[in-house]
């Protein structure tokens, strides 16, 4: 499904005219015109990442154009991830280089590794311990977003000279190279009086949530990263104090709604009428992946979720004595897409086969389900006010302040994460309490919240694996309930996408050895929280954790049924079900026409619309 945000990318080889322009992600038709204007210069960008190996990969990219397209004669730009074109017409100064550079190098050097050698292995980026900074070379940088002339490229490329090769080895040990590489090099090479310090763009700064040492599992160091535009943000594209013309970041699962201002901005608004202007579709899943792209537990549910929407169209598009609207599964899921309205998350919609009943044919369809609302207010309501959301998932981004794994898909060995959101107020203490499905009080925490706290999250180290069915999470104040919170746990029906047998079932779908969560016990909680443990509660779940095939997957897909809602049916393709909507006139369906997110042809004016 091609996204909103990619109106702005453009890749377009004119070898009449000599220009290569290579934009591989989000700029536009504008920025083109302007480059034009300027053919004895390159442009070139790399989003630098943790790692050495993009940083060599990025040199190899740079090296190529030269190499294998001899009709080049004015410049090659590469775009990666993330930025949105804020101008319509560039102006620039012809022959320079354009980076951005720190104010404070030492700052810049220990704020960014440059004194520790760090090694990639096993996709993590290992600090192995401090080393020198090469003497006579002064080292710079700040932002791997640059422009670089075509001489200055060639002579990175091609050069054999000391400091080229010497600093080719330096940063293939180095975090985050593409932010200080080229800007060294160029500050110390005989191109350095084309050094202009300007990097074009705004980046939205909020070091208060992006300094989060978020990416510790992945590289032994802690860094800072923007966060996502929000309308709010827009005034910060219509200053003109200095020259900007790119912005950073947008991402539509977080807020489509500014990346739809600055396109009206920009290009005007669509005809009225013109449909799927709110809708945001981002697809997880297709079939060309493959299944072993999926983990065993979105497996599990997508399965999942087509039955539910199977039975959806049995119950409600058939009259009684018709099998035209009655089907059998048949395969794994086709795709998957996460489905967003107005900026609101409304659950996934799955494409997959089945065959009609009816007529014993093939057909596509996609449903589409929503989570239920699980978040509960006490009643009667507490005095304690302060409280505004709570929610359990995985995937916590701190940043944004949302759980990355949409709809909250769990399974027995998932290590969720408890989130609260509050409004302003004194200082108060809390107590969090974690439920199991049969009543086992897995885990409870007491939560100091200071008066400015908007967000709190915690992820209690439970045993694993947990006991799958739906748990209750409890928020306390003074030992009176606030309110409470319920997520599902997934039985598994798949084990490395096979099918699951009936003694792994067993092992995973039985909670910790002797329902211990933690090593403190907190069953005389239990009465205080009026939850009995029942024996046929318990002895349910003993019959439940032991089943397999056709017995576990209606287990499975009851608890689904519980907590989701097949809220629509469509078909892809021709259908024997005679009410069944076609997916492409539906507008929920990621079939149905999203003109803001059409790239076509460039118009001869050099637009894309």
């Amino acid at each position: 499904m091609v996204t909103h945000e990619r109106r702005c990318l453009i890749s377009l080889c004119d070898v009449k005219g000599g220009d290569l322009v290579s934009v591989t992600k989000k700029t536009n038709d504008q920025l083109v015109a302007f480059l034009s204007r300027y053919r004895d210069m390159n442009f070139l960008k790399s989003h630098g990442r943790d790692n050495a190996s993009y940083f060599l990969l990025f040199l190899e990219r740079v090296k190529c154009p030269f190499e294998a397209v001899e009709v080049l004669r004015s410049f090659v730009w590469i775009l990666l991830e993330g930025p949105w074109c804020i101008r319509t017409v560039l102006s620039m100064v012809k022959c320079s280089n354009w980076t951005l550079l720190n104010s404070s190098a030492f700052r810049f050097i220990r704020k960014q590794g440059l004194d520790r050698l760090f090694l990639e292995c096993d996709a993590h980026m290992w600090r192995l311990g401090d080393r020198r900074i090469p003497e006579g070379i002064a080292v710079d940088g700040g932002s791997d977003w640059f422009l670089l002339n075509r001489k200055f490229v060639e002579y990175v490329t091609f050069s054999t000279d000391d400091l080229v090769t010497k600093m080719k080895q330096f940063y293939s040990y180095t975090l985050l190279p593409a932010e200080s590489f080229f800007h060294t090099v160029l500050e110390n090479s005989p191109h350095c009086d084309t050094m202009v310090d300007n990097n074009l763009r705004i980046t939205n700064w909020n070091r208060k949530l992006g300094c989060k040492c978020q990416y510790k599992h992945i590289v032994d160091w802690c860094g800072c990263s923007p966060n996502d535009f929000k309308p709010q943000d827009f005034h910060r594209f219509q200053q003109t104090a200095r020259p900007t013309f790119f912005a950073r970041k947008f991402e539509a699962v977080v807020n489509q709604e500014i990346i739809g201002q600055l396109d009206y901005y920009l290009y005007g608004n669509y005809p009225a009428g013109t449909p799927g202007l709110r809708s945001y579709w981002e697809n997880v899943y297709d079939e060309p992946d493959g299944v072993h792209s999926l983990s065993d537990v979105a497996l599990t549910l997508y399965h999942s979720f087509a039955r539910l929407g199977l039975r959806r169209a049995e119950r409600s598009l058939h009259s009684e004595g018709d099998h035209s609207c009655r089907y059998y599964p048949m395969g794994h899921p086709a795709s998957v897409h996460l489905y967003f309205l107005a900026d609101r998350f409304q659950g996934f919609l799955v494409k997959h086969h089945a065959t009609n009943l009816a007529v014993s044919k093939l057909e596509t369809l996609e449903t589409w389900v929503m989570p239920k609302k699980v978040f509960k207010i006490a009643s009667p309501p507490s005095d304690f006010g302060r409280l505004q959301f709570s929610e359990v998932g995985t995937d916590w981004d701190a940043k944004e302040r949302l759980f990355r794994n949409f709809g909250g898909l769990l399974g027995p060995m998932d290590e969720p994460v408890g989130m609260q959101k509050w409004g302003k107020g004194p200082n108060v203490t809390v107590t969090v309490v974690w439920v199991d499905p049969i009543n086992v009080i897995a885990a409870t925490y007491d939560i100091l919240i200071e008066s400015t706290a908007e967000f709190t999250h915690y992820k209690p180290p439970l045993n694993l694996p947990l006991r799958p069915g739906v748990w209750t999470v409890k928020i306390l104040h003074h030992w009176v309930p606030v309110a409470e919170t319920k997520f599902l746990v997934a039985p598994l029906t798949f084990s490395n996408r096979q099918p699951i047998k009936a003694e792994e079932a067993l092992k995973l779908h039985n909670g910790p050895l002797r329902s211990a969560y933690m090593e403190q016990s907190f069953q005389s909680l239990n009465p205080v929280l009026s939850l009995p443990i029942s024996p046929t509660q318990v002895e349910q779940a003993r019959r439940n954790a032991a089943s397999s095939g056709a017995v576990l997957e209606r287990w499975l897909d009851s608890l689904v049924g519980g907590m989701w809602t097949a809220m629509d049916v469509c078909a892809t393709g021709p259908t024997a079900c005679p009410v069944m909507q076609i997916c492409s006139q539906t507008a929920w369906s990621s079939f149905s026409p999203d003109p803001k997110s059409e790239l076509g042809a460039v118009k001869p004016d050099g637009r894309l619309r």
